[in-house]
């Protein structure tokens, strides 16, 4: 029966509807959205959150990391590969282009690189690696020379683009051909990421006992930072999705106000023939119950195609849609859907209810 009074007056019914379904999507599209940009920004971080990053501290006079130093790294990070480095900007030519770039070296790339073309060599004694954006820009390919410095280089291999945090590499050239005493910065590959946290507390530990030599970093460090800042920026957007579902609230229960004052007459011949306060007022729940779960069931199929063309066009992975946390998202806009279009039905049942059916059928 509250199927049949629902369908009565369809263009309310469909208006009322689509209330509870832009409630829907402004709470699970937004957060499922949310959940993209949080996984697009640490997904690069995710794959180096086993390295740390040691640098000279604010109390090291030298400013560099001492080939003591970091003999004393190798010795706590027993098991963990311990790439020292060295960064100088040089000017990189081909026979046609030529650009100012940031070279390091170093003497064990291949721990922190992978090649789109050709091998990264380890040890790395000759040649130079060259990142692709750069070798397009000069015109230059695998095997071919360059000029880095004024010295020539044949081209080992063509690294992967750049992406995350301390990736941002142009050119590689072995540690002996970048001079200097010491090393402007030390990366430690651990295990996993509980190894690089562990070894980024003991390293410090173990050579600043007297002052501030290093300072260690870890990309893990950023990665909580980010999921801090996504977690309260969902939590923001949630808010804001939220306040789409009391309105719809608002209006679900404008209708069914509207619906129970065209029907007194209706409910006065039921409660004349014998149908119970709490029969009525089940009935009118019903009806607002009816409504939250279409559109919220309208509503959940829109977000999952909007989170899908979101997560294909960011990620590439169209698929993370379904992964537990926008499973949530959904359950939690189905839900609140319902809750709130079955609580505006309320007043409107318990007023029906209540009503004296001689008034009523009277007036």
């Amino acid at each position: 029966m509250a199927w049949l009074n629902l369908q009565r007056n369809r263009l309310r019914t469909g208006l009322a509807t689509l209330g509870i379904v832009i409630g829907v999507v402004a709470i699970a599209a937004i957060g499922i959205t949310g959940t993209a940009l949080q996984y697009g920004a640490t997904q690069e971080l995710g794959g180096l959150s086993n390295t740390v990053t040691v640098f000279p501290g604010e109390e090291n006079e030298d400013g560099v990391v001492t080939d003591g130093q970091v003999d004393s790294i190798e010795r706590v990070a027993t098991g963990a590969v311990v790439v020292p480095r060295r960064t100088e900007t040089l000017t990189v030519a081909s026979r046609s282009e030529r650009r100012q770039v940031t070279v390091q070296a170093m003497s064990r790339p291949a721990a922190l690189y992978d090649a789109a073309e050709g091998t990264v060599p380890s040890p790395m004694r000759s040649g130079a690696l060259i990142n692709a954006e750069l070798a397009a820009e000069l015109g230059v390919e695998l095997g071919q020379t360059v000029s880095i410095g004024g010295r020539s280089y044949r081209i080992m291999a063509i690294l992967d683009e750049p992406g995350g945090f301390g990736q941002g590499v142009s050119v590689v050239v072995p540690l002996d051909d970048v001079g200097g005493d010491g090393y402007d910065q030390v990366t430690v590959v651990a295990e996993d990421g509980e190894d690089a946290q562990r070894l980024a507390a003991e390293i410090p530990a173990e050579l600043n006992q007297r002052e501030e030599v290093v300072g260690t970093f870890t990309p893990a460090d950023i990665q909580e930072t980010v999921s801090g800042f996504f977690a309260t920026l969902n939590a923001a957007l949630l808010g804001v999705g939220s306040i789409s579902l009391v309105v719809a609230g608002v209006s679900i229960l404008n209708v069914m106000l509207m619906s129970v004052v065209e029907r007194r007459a209706e409910i006065g011949v039921f409660r004349a023939v014998g149908i119970r306060r709490r029969e009525v007022m089940r009935m009118i729940v019903a009806e607002a119950a009816l409504l939250g779960v279409v559109g919220g069931a309208v509503g959940v199929v829109l977000s999952v195609l909007i989170g899908y063309t979101v997560n294909g066009q960011l990620n590439g992975q169209p698929g993370l849609v379904f992964q537990p946390r926008n499973l949530e998202f959904l359950a939690l806009g189905f839900g609140f859907a319902v809750v709130a279009s079955t609580i505006s039905g309320l007043y409107p049942a318990w007023k029906a209810s209540t009503a004296n059916p001689v008034e009523v059928l009277r007036g």
